[in-house]
């Protein structure tokens, strides 16, 4: 009888605001609290009132579901899939190009199993995705990426604030960056906590730096889930620095899997290691195909 009783209290007190008392009707309508999704408020002014009662289970409940999603297990990495074969991108970059004319990143698969019908056919050379005509001076490129960034493309602004990184303009680097971690791109949100961590362009901020590291790790970005099982370690979070080391591990993260290695058996198990490493071979494994082995050999030959 008494877990019935409390079954209906439950859910009486998911319909009624938390601080006064008030039911949710036609005319009333509650809302959960942002952060913890734990209580309904009829408005404002008792949200307010009742803060000092709540905020302790709040903030409690607030981080659980933050790491819910911080230490999920993305599906693919911040790359995704090549969007012409549909098989996961390699997180060598080497192995894949972003076209300007577009912003997408094409596996050398699809680029050299598209060259080769070219010139098969003795076709203009064009864009294995959209067949925009390619450009063949850097300066083309350029003109490329700004068109596509003044459209709030989010891949071709962080690739402009990489050309400005890379002439040494770290403030016009930043805004790309700010502009296009702001459009949840995560390679962005990464270099945004770089330069939080090391104060280049912005003065240094460690809350900062780790709030956009933890915003690219969940976008399955595995370096900067490497640098935050760093800093969790450094902080003697050791339970936490290795779960993000085999998430990072099972997209495919070199550095991560030797450092897990270096942890067997004194932070993480012979079992846990195992896992992380099938997962890791998985993760390999399905960037590989015929078409990208001859692709990638084929750019190697020529780029020599």
């Amino acid at each position: 009888m008494s877990s019935e009783a409390d079954a209906i209290i439950d859910f009486d007190d998911k319909k009624c605001c938390a601080s006064c008392g008030i039911a949710a009707n036609d005319d009333i309508k509650l809302k959960n609290c942002t952060a913890c999704h734990l209580v309904k408020y009829c408005g404002v002014k008792c949200q307010r009132e009742h803060r000092s009662k709540h905020k302790r289970e709040c903030k409690k409940r607030a981080a659980e579901l933050h790491d819910e999603i911080l230490f999920k297990q993305p599906e693919s990495s911040h790359h995704g899939d090549c969007p012409i074969c549909c098989l996961p991108l390699s997180l060598d970059e080497q192995k894949s190009g972003m076209m300007t004319c577009c912003s997408k990143q094409i596996c050398k698969g699809c680029c050299y199993a598209n060259a080769m019908r070219e010139i098969r056919e003795s076709l203009e050379q064009k864009c294995p995705f959209c067949r925009h005509p390619l450009q063949s001076r850097d300066e083309d490129f350029g003109q490329n990426l700004m068109r596509r960034a003044e459209a709030n493309d989010p891949v071709a602004m962080r690739e402009m604030g990489k050309r400005r990184r890379n002439e040494g303009d770290y403030g016009k680097a930043f805004g790309y960056w700010k502009k296009a971690a702001e459009l949840g791109d995560s390679e962005a949100h990464f270099q945004i906590s770089v330069f939080y961590r090391d104060g280049k362009g912005v003065e240094k901020d460690v809350k900062k730096a780790i709030y956009h590291a933890e915003q690219a790790a969940i976008g399955g970005h595995p370096w900067a889930r490497f640098n935050l099982g760093y800093e969790e370690l450094r902080n003697r979070r050791i339970e936490r620095a290795m779960k993000h080391l085999i998430i990072a591990a099972n997209l495919g993260h070199d550095v991560s899997l030797r450092s897990l290695r270096e942890h067997i058996n004194i932070f993480v198990s012979e079992e846990d290691f195992a896992a992380a490493l099938r997962a890791h071979q998985a993760a390999l494994d399905a960037t590989k195909s015929p078409q990208r082995v001859a692709g990638e050999a084929f750019y190697a030959k020529h780029q020599k």
